[in-house]
């Protein structure tokens, strides 16, 4: 059974940090594109940050470009979301996702091209 369990969430204050963690078990996600999505309350979910599946290629939302960073470590089967400088408005439970398709570079932010997710960490970011 494939499994993406987020890790990290919690309570900070506004200009603090808060690192991610997306273990994944089941099968391995090393050729695949990996991304973070987050969904406030009473909003829809949107997209954060996707990285290739080497690392090489990232995007981000214009949103938490220059105060997040997506990477991945493959050995591990894991992939992190390191957020800086966090605003309230960044206050979302954020979930990690996994694309079916391989060795692809082209990043994209639909919600509709992931196949895989998480059950979702909560992030609290207070004023």
């Amino acid at each position: 059974q494939v499994q993406l369990v987020e890790s990290g969430g919690g309570l900070v204050q506004a200009g603090g940090s808060l690192r991610l963690s997306c273990a994944a078990s089941g099968r391995t996600f090393r050729t695949n594109t990996m991304g973070w999505f987050r969904q406030a309350p009473g909003k829809e979910r949107e997209f954060v940050a996707s990285i290739s599946w080497n690392g090489g290629v990232t995007y981000y939302a214009d949103s938490v470009k220059g105060r997040f960073t997506i990477s991945r470590d493959n050995a591990k089967n894991t992939e992190y979301l390191q957020m800086n400088s966090l605003k309230p408005e960044d206050t979302a439970v954020y979930y990690c996702a996994a694309r079916r398709d391989r060795f692809t570079t082209t990043q994209t932010s639909a919600i509709s091209t992931y196949d895989y997710w998480g059950q979702g960490t909560q992030v609290t970011v207070s004023s």
